[in-house]
């Protein structure tokens, strides 16, 4: 079975995901050794090799100057950004049962299901299709049908808008939706990233199996201060006798938008003393933990492991980390990156800013929401109203005949 996953300017790679049924174990190795989603890297400036064709070692890629362009980007021509799109994936609360059915009629998508299944061990189109809720919900299994749903909704827009992708000059994905703006880069293959979201997933269900935990959707008015807030919630966890307890924000959204996480009890605190901290609204989300925080900790060696093990190349285009809200530049870049946005709040608001900074008069890109839902919409309105004039969702439940 040979499958074509489109990248970064309508480049596509080939997939041969035949005989992956067989493996059983969580080596990267085995992985390996059954045919997978791979790209041509000849002529590609990333790949830090000498001209003599000799290999760099990891301590001397990363001593790299990070600022300086590569080949490729000093010959890329330079496009108008009008004329230029941005992509942004999603992350895990997305879901929703149904997702995916429009897409299914797009080259490619059902291939990218069935190899999904053989790395998976269950029939990923099935829970997206139909559920069970409950199941579909589960950190286990939300992370990868968001992460593959979203990479189909890539070819939905390759093929009514191929200009799109083409054109494109940056990608941005919320926690778990960075691995397919990673893919979607080129950085990553599309089965090795798959299977590392299959073990961060896993990691992150085990680790908030650990301590009673969850997440609070914040919106405050302008004199709320969301650390202080933190840090009396954590002073009530102490005086029950909570050890080390945890209560951090854990995603930046919007301007007056938060996502705070920690112990249950901490986060029980902040809603019956919501008015006092001048919060308007303080709505609990059906996550089964508090990710982005440090109560993940347990969950950051698993991933740091398998991510040491799968081949990681220099984004081809701007991709944007969680961590800092800066571009990713080499890759151990993005490998440290990605173990550590386990444990740190997602600046998904500065790196919208990051983004689509650009000088008064200047024109915006085109901006698509690739994956379920139309949470990073709604976000970029609250944050750049000018740039939200020029987003489209890709939708992911319905096509056009």
């Amino acid at each position: 079975m040979h499958i074509k996953v489109v990248l970064r300017k309508g480049v596509s790679v080939n997939m041969r995901g035949a005989t992956l049924l067989k493996m059983r174990t969580s080596s990267i190795t085995e992985l390996r050794s059954f045919p997978f989603l791979c790209r041509k890297v000849s002529n590609n400036p990333h790949q830090y090799g000498s001209q003599n064709g000799t290999q760099t070692s990891p301590e001397t890629k990363d001593q790299l100057i990070e600022n300086e362009p590569t080949e490729e980007e000093q010959r890329r021509p330079k496009r108008k950004p009008s004329e230029s799109s941005v992509l942004l994936f999603p992350g895990q609360g997305s879901q929703f049962v149904g997702m995916g059915r429009g897409l299914l009629k797009y080259r490619n998508v059902k291939d990218m299901f069935a190899v999904a299944q053989k790395i998976l061990g269950y029939d990923l189109l099935s829970m997206c299709l139909d559920g069970p809720e409950e199941e579909l919900m589960k950190t286990v299994h939300c992370q990868p049908a968001v992460f593959v749903t979203s990479l189909a909704a890539v070819e939905r827009l390759n093929h009514e808008n191929p200009a799109a992708i083409e054109n494109c000059v940056a990608a941005a994905g919320f926690s778990v939706g960075e691995f397919a703006a990673l893919v979607f880069s080129g950085a990553m293959d599309f089965t090795e990233a798959l299977y590392a979201v299959k073990v961060r997933a896993e990691a992150m269900q085990t680790a908030s199996e650990l301590i009673p935990s969850g997440m609070l959707s914040v919106m405050g008015r302008p004199q709320a201060k969301y650390k202080h807030a933190c840090l009396q919630a954590r002073e009530h966890c102490l005086s029950l006798g909570i050890k080390e307890p945890v209560c951090s924000v854990a995603n930046y959204l919007f301007p007056d938008g938060r996502v705070i996480a920690g112990h249950k009890e901490a986060l029980d605190f902040l809603q019956q003393n919501s008015r006092k901290l001048h919060f308007l609204r303080a709505r609990p989300l059906p996550v089964s933990g508090a990710f982005h925080t440090a109560l993940m900790e347990s969950a950051t060696e698993p991933l740091r492991d398998v991510l040491r093990q799968v081949e990681v190349r220099r984004p081809e285009i701007n991709v944007y980390s969680n961590v800092d809200a800066k571009r990713y530049m080499h890759e151990g870049h993005v490998r440290r990156q990605l173990a550590k946005q386990l444990v740190s709040p997602v600046k998904w608001e500065q790196t919208l800013h990051e983004v689509f900074e650009r000088t008064q008069g200047q024109s915006f890109p085109h901006t698509y929401e690739v994956g379920p839902g139309k949470q990073l919409g709604a976000t970029l309105q609250k944050c750049n109203m000018k740039a939200y004039k020029s987003y489209t969702h890709v939708d992911v439940t319905t096509h056009d005949d």
